[in-house]
């Protein structure tokens, strides 16, 4: 017995060449490596990690080169979730007006036929594009016949995907938001092909619908990342017509004079067309210190566009945080890594800043600009 439990535990290969995970993972449990961070749905291999490093590679590289060209690479690491912000009860007037807020229920008869592929994308059963894909293949149907692009559907139209009976959802009610503290080294994507860990792994699910991201920050970027449910509220503050302000917090490397920041106001010309901030401030630093910290808005949401305008002018960011979005601010006491669902009322508010219905519908009237006044939501905090 003790010469058994002194031998190596031997790893059988399948027909793939890849290790026995069971094995492996037997291994770990029985002599205690239970911390070691393993990929979403495949269990981590110690023995393909010994091999690298007797080959001198590192340990990840070993597991890249068996994965197959095309396929996404699985999690590198274990996700850990997002931890949910706890904030004292509310009084019971919001608490009211939030139970009233969410027994709101729109009539579907109401409801406007949308495109095909927006739907079936709406309630959770893939990307837009692929949906594209799948309708062009033949592989949806709308009440027994075959779609085609720029067909629309209402509530009561019968959809199947695949030969599966698809139950559409519906924007008849509140829909939900989401403040998430963005950490760098993260990115707001659905599917990374290289494995990385993205936003959408470490928050909650949304079981009746899909998450949609209100903007992207790229991974090196931190801060507020809005994300909701509703189409609608998305398009609203991300489309450069209704110029919804954007506010980062900046440190940057260098000398940043009055007459730069004058210029960064007139407007510069980048490789993509010509680009601007609202308004920059200062806010930082010492003035002998190298970095400098600044504040910056902007009214649209092009990719690296902060990071680019100071490049232009030979200064370096070394830290980008975007701390407002609209009429959404950053509260202080979420802290990186942290979420906050905003409750019916404040999402309440939310809505009728974007000139939408609690629903998502359109109001009748002008469109909402961009305001630097302080949010709502932000001072329910």
């Amino acid at each position: 017995m003790l010469a058994a439990g002194n031998r190596k535990p031997q790893y059988q290969r399948d027909s793939n060449g890849d290790v026995n995970g069971n094995v492996a993972l037997d291994h770990e449990q029985r002599f205690g490596n239970k911390n070691a961070a393993r990929p979403a749905g495949k269990t981590r291999n110690p023995a393909e990690g010994g091999r690298a490093k007797a080959e001198g590679k590192p340990e990840g590289q070993a597991r890249a080169e068996t994965a197959p060209r095309g396929e996404a690479k699985p999690k590198q690491q274990q996700v850990q979730r997002a931890k949910k912000l706890r904030l004292r009860s509310p009084s019971q007037d919001i608490k009211n007006k939030a139970q009233k807020l969410k027994e709101v229920r729109v009539d579907l008869n109401e409801i406007e036929p949308v495109r095909l592929q927006k739907a079936l994308s709406s309630s959770g059963v893939g990307s837009r594009r692929e949906m594209e894909e799948w309708i062009e293949a033949g592989l949806v149907l709308v009440n027994g016949k075959k779609a085609s692009l720029g067909d629309k559907v209402g509530p009561h139209d019968k959809v199947t995907v695949k030969g599966d009976a698809i139950k559409l959802k519906w924007p008849d009610r509140l829909p939900r938001v989401i403040m998430y503290h963005k950490e760098e080294g993260e990115i707001v994507t659905r599917d990374d092909p290289e494995g990385r860990v993205t936003v959408f792994d470490r928050l909650p699910q949304a079981k009746s619908s899909r998450w949609v991201a209100i903007g992207r920050l790229d991974v090196n970027t931190s801060g507020l990342l809005l994300i909701t449910t509703s189409g609608e509220l998305a398009n609203r503050m991300m489309h450069p017509s209704f110029e919804v302000e954007r506010e980062y917090s900046v440190r940057v490397l260098g000398e940043l004079t009055p007459e730069i920041m004058k210029e960064m106001t007139k407007g510069v010309e980048l490789e993509d067309g010509e680009a601007r901030f609202d308004r920059i401030f200062q806010t930082g630093g010492q003035e002998e210190s190298a970095n400098q910290w600044f504040n910056v808005v902007i009214k649209e949401g092009r990719n690296r566009e902060v990071r680019r305008m100071f490049e232009h002018f030979g200064l370096t960011v070394s830290r980008l945080m975007r701390v407002r979005f609209g009429n959404i601010g950053l509260p202080p006491r979420l802290k990186r890594g942290q979420f906050y669902e905003l409750n019916a009322a404040e999402v309440a508010a939310v809505m009728k800043w974007s000139n939408l219905t609690v629903t998502g519908g359109k109001k009748a009237g002008g469109q909402r600009r961009g305001s630097a006044r302080k949010p709502k939501a932000a001072r329910a905090e």
